[in-house]
Parts: structure tokens; sequence; C-alpha cells
């Protein structure tokens, strides 16, 4: 959206505005903001002419200026009915210099998780990448995966979902052990968001970052995979305009406030305190998680010591 529509858009949505005053207020023609009030209307937003001026009476379910509309995080949104994958897109963006772009779409087909694993993603749900250039280096980019995934569970909270993280990113709505079956048993509970981080940099210095993140939302829980839940199943439709906007802030809240980011995830794990077992490059490590430290390295106590695993594939064990 450019910025005189959204200046547009935003005095509409303090109220009824006539056509002179928004002219002067941003120092363009009438015939200019006609042109923007008719663009409105062609994605979707309805603004009716009144006596008093333009009025904004609805606004789309879903879309980039309908994210964007009362947004309080310094992005533009790009919004696709249709996508291969929105990280793919946003390594497109970010290869021409984008930087604070949210890419948004309604469905993704060619859609892939964490270590290439294959990632449904219908229509209704939230598939969202946001392009980033951080002043930080490569090894600080863990902190921009757990942000990630302390915002999509704050938002999940904040539409009814009891979400928590399981050790890196995965957002879960947990079961118990004695009702797990075969399909969250180790995992921690059923998946409800995944997140995948891709970058480009040098060894002092991150070029670009895309933090993908695809959110389960008004999406029926037999569309996807054996394990996985939704928004819809666990609390009902959501508005997803709104969920993306509560995403997007919260992360950016934390992306300005870095300290703030290892407290959080620690609230909202379901990990820590849990008996684990990580595979990583170096052979498997098992015991329970006490702690995550900078930049997002969990801690395991072992038979033999506290273990810091910086990466691998994290199993919670049933209880004793």
């Amino acid at each position: 959206m450019s910025d005189t529509r959204r200046a547009v858009l935003d005095a509409l949505a303090d109220g009824v505005v006539s056509g002179p005053a928004l002219a002067e207020a941003l120092g363009i023609s009438r015939a200019a903001v006609w042109k923007q009030i008719e663009a409105l209307r062609a994605d979707g937003f309805v603004v009716e002419s009144t006596d008093a001026g333009y009025e904004l009476r609805d606004v789309p379910e879903y879309g980039a200026s309908a994210v964007e509309l009362g947004l309080d995080a310094p992005v533009a949104v790009e919004y696709h009915e249709r996508v291969g994958s929105t990280n793919d897109r946003g390594r497109e963006l970010a290869a021409e210099g984008a930087a604070d772009v949210a890419v948004l779409a309604d469905e993704q087909v060619g859609s892939r998780g964490r270590l290439d694993r294959e990632w449904t993603a219908p229509s209704g749900g939230i598939w969202l990448s946001l392009v980033l250039r951080p002043s930080r280096p490569p090894a600080h980019v863990p902190l921009f995966t757990l942000a990630a995934a302390v915002a999509t569970t704050k938002a999940a909270r904040e539409a009814g979902v009891p979400a928590e993280i399981k050790w890196p990113n995965d957002v879960l709505v947990p079961v118990s052990d004695g009702a797990a079956d075969g399909e969250t048993l180790g995992r921690g509970g059923r998946k409800l968001a995944g997140i995948l981080t891709e970058m480009e940099g040098e060894a002092d210095r991150v070029s670009w970052l895309v933090v993908g993140i695809g959110v389960n939302a008004n999406v029926d829980a037999e569309a996807l995979p054996a394990g996985a839940t939704t928004i819809r199943e666990r609390a009902g439709d959501v508005n997803r305009r709104l969920f993306a906007q509560r995403l997007i802030e919260e992360f950016y809240a934390l992306r300005d406030d870095p300290e703030s980011v290892l407290p959080a995830w620690r609230e909202y794990s379901a990990t820590l305190g849990r008996r684990v077992r990580v595979e990583t490059p170096g052979g498997s490590v098992e015991g329970e998680a006490v702690d995550v430290v900078h930049p997002g390295a969990l801690v395991v106590d072992t038979d033999d010591g506290e273990v810091t695993v910086h990466a691998g594939d994290c199993e919670h064990l049933r209880s004793a």
C-alpha cells in the first residue's frame, strides 16, 4: 500500500472525514483523494459518501490493506490468495533489497517445514513470512526464531487456544501423557504452528533474514497431517486480520527488545522441566531440560552433567 493510501485509510479509521479536509491534511488534490478512495473500494473496503464526508463502514476479512489498517509495526504487507511459498517469495524480495515486508497468503501450494519436512498449508490458514535486515551477527539469528514462536503463542492464547512452545520453535496445544497417542507422544502435543527461518550473510553480519510462520487457523484438522490441530478445532474461527496484526506487532516488539525474548520463551515453554531426548549432529542427548540460554540453546541436565544443545530434534519423553 502506498504511503498516501495508508494515510487516507488511517484517517477514515478515525471517523467520518470530508474530501476537502483529507486533501488539505495530506497535501494532495481532491481528485487524488477520490482516486485513493476508489482504490480502497477495489480492495474490498466499504467506504460510503455521506453529507458529512467519507465513512468507512466495513473492512475486508483479510488481505494486505486490511492487515495494514491500524497495524502498529513498521511493515508493508504483500498479500497473495495463492502462492508456492511465502518464504520463497520473501527470499526474492530480500534479494531485491527489501526489508520490513510481510508476505501473507491465504494458501500455499509449495510450502515446507523445518528440515525440509512436508508442511500442508491450505486455504484458511495464516501463512506469513517476514523479511528483515537485522544489524546482528548470524550467531544471534536463533533469537528471531524464538521471538516468532513467542509472538505466535501470544496471539494464539489471545484467540483462546492454550498454546505452548516445544524447543526450539514448534507451537503446540498440549495433551497429557495419558491422552497422548502415537502422533503426539514425543512431540508434546498437537502442532498448531511452525516456524522456518532462512538467512544469507557473512561471518560477522546478516545480509537478510526471512522468518516464515505458518498457523493452522480457520482450517479443518482433517485437512492436515495426523498430529496437527487448528484454531478452528480448539476455539472456533478467528479473525485472521486481527491475528496476523497481533503476531506481527508482538514479533516487532520483541525484535526491538531482544533482552525480553528468552524470558518470554521460558514463560511459554512446554519443554523446560520435561525429560527430553535431543538428536544432535554429535549424537543423542537425554535428560531434563532445565533452561534456554542465549541465543536460544537448550540446557539439558544429563546423568553426566549439564549439556548445552544449540541445534537438534527434540523429543519429549513420557513422564516417569
